[in-house]
């Protein structure tokens, strides 16, 4: 007979797992009314006590994942501004809040961080497949797709002055 924690699931440590945490904490943030930090916060505990809603991440994918979430609480308005330039045809209020969140959490990466865009894509249309609607993969992958497309073809940023040394 196998013991109950010999049969738990081991932490998983890859970055769609830690995208699909975050991508989580966003949506409860929204649905329920309260900040980013508490969400995240709450994930987090439920997770390390065991709750099977949330995937048991490995400290390097939690790290991530605190990463992302930092980093969504400094430039999410800059990141509202290019999705609503970029999405043709749906103001935020008609689109499902389960699309809106995945695009955003593969808009910071794809504006914020070095992550090479097509796997960001990949991971965000997976995630759009497993929680959003019948069309949400395609909806996903169509607005990313040409942001990346911008994002490319858009003259490069100076880099950020002070800071580093």
């Amino acid at each position: 007979m196998t013991r109950r924690r010999e049969r738990a699931p081991r932490p998983v440590g890859t970055r769609r797992a830690a995208r699909e945490f975050v991508f989580r904490a966003l949506f409860e943030a929204e649905r329920g009314d309260q900040t980013l930090d508490a969400a995240f916060t709450r994930a987090e505990g439920a997770m390390r006590e065991g709750d099977d809603t949330f995937v048991a991440l490995s400290d390097e994918a939690l790290v991530f994942a605190h990463e992302l979430m930092a980093s969504m609480k400094q430039h999410q308005a800059e990141i509202d501004e290019t999705l609503r330039r970029t999405i043709r045809g749906w103001t935020f209020d008609q689109m499902a809040q389960t699309d809106l969140n995945i695009l955003r959490l593969a808009t910071l990466e794809m504006m914020f961080t070095a992550e090479p865009h097509p796997p960001v894509i990949e991971s965000a249309v997976r995630i759009a497949r497993k929680f959003g609607g019948e069309d949400s993969g395609k909806f996903v992958n169509g607005v990313l797709g040409g942001l990346s497309r911008s994002l490319m073809s858009a003259p490069a940023a100076p880099p950020p002055s002070g800071g580093e040394e």
